[in-house]
């Protein structure tokens, strides 16, 4: 019996070594087309991700009325306002509705195309510029072709913040925000017996933050400026990137102690946590 050793030849050697390495080859370009698919996939996702955020979950009614048939002269700022917040918005992602001179009917049909925007995890915000009166606690917007006599027209022919923040929370809002600029000394007050000044307390429902120019029961004089001292004080604020609940309470107390108390602006939080808007 041989008992040498069997012999093998240096080519079945190298063909053994190159079979081991095109295996390893194809085992790297397979995991290497893996994570690039994988990468590909987050980043579709992240995409996706982004688009969602920034086109269906950041929405915005901004309403300014300016032109109103009882008032002795028109207002320029709610208008000036209403645009420059706009701009402010949509730089920062949202879908912002505007509407200038609103009707009642305008406004419903706007609220309604608000409504059909909001989803579960949607970031809701309201404005409204113009005049605003209080009748049996609740805060109205009034469209500019109100006909106003007594207080039971306000009900009639205003939208009450309160409905609109009903409807965001039906829907399921997120977060809830409304700026309402609208304690100014309006021209119905004369019609009525009895009558109180500016809005009333708008009560925040779970995680919304309001703000309003003035305390309750308060009007506001307008300044001579391009826009409202709120809006003014206000788009500087967001401009800074702050928190939602600190650029409003940022703008309640500049406003304040720059006009040494005469004009309070009001500040309503049942935020769980403040809200970032950057762009």
């Amino acid at each position: 019996m041989d008992g040498s050793k069997p012999s093998i030849s240096r080519r079945s050697v190298t063909v053994a070594a190159a079979l081991v390495g095109l295996v390893s080859l194809a085992i790297g370009a397979h995991a290497a087309l893996n994570k690039r698919s994988l990468d590909a996939a987050k980043a579709i996702a992240t995409e996706q991700n982004f688009d969602v955020a920034t086109k269906t979950s950041r929405v915005a009614l901004v309403i300014g009325n300016g032109h109103y048939p009882d008032a002795s002269a028109p207002l320029a700022q709610p208008i000036n306002d209403a645009r420059g917040l706009t701009s402010a918005l949509r730089g920062k992602g949202f879908d912002v509705d505007v509407v200038e001179d609103a009707t009642k009917d305008d406004m419903a049909r706007a609220i309604g195309r608000l409504k059909s925007k909001i989803k579960p995890d949607s970031v809701v915000m309201l404005f409204f510029g113009g005049y605003g009166v209080q009748v049996g606690r609740q805060s109205y917007m009034i469209p500019v072709d109100a006909a106003i006599w007594k207080e039971a027209d306000v009900r009639r022919d205003g939208v009450s913040i309160e409905s609109v923040l009903d409807t965001m929370k039906e829907q399921g809002a997120k977060v809830k925000l409304v700026v309402v600029d609208a304690s100014r000394r309006n021209p119905y007050e004369r019609r009525f017996r009895s009558y109180s000044h500016g809005l009333a307390p708008i009560s925040a429902p779970e995680n919304a933050l309001i703000l309003t120019s003035a305390t309750p029961g308060k009007v506001a004089d307008d300044s001579k400026g391009q826009y409202s001292v709120l809006m003014s004080e206000l788009l500087n604020n967001l401009a800074a990137q702050a928190g939602l609940e600190t650029a409003f309470n940022k703008t309640r107390v500049t406003i304040s102690r720059a006009s040494e108390g005469e004009q309070v602006p009001s500040v309503s939080s049942s935020l769980l946590e403040d809200v970032s808007i950057g762009g």
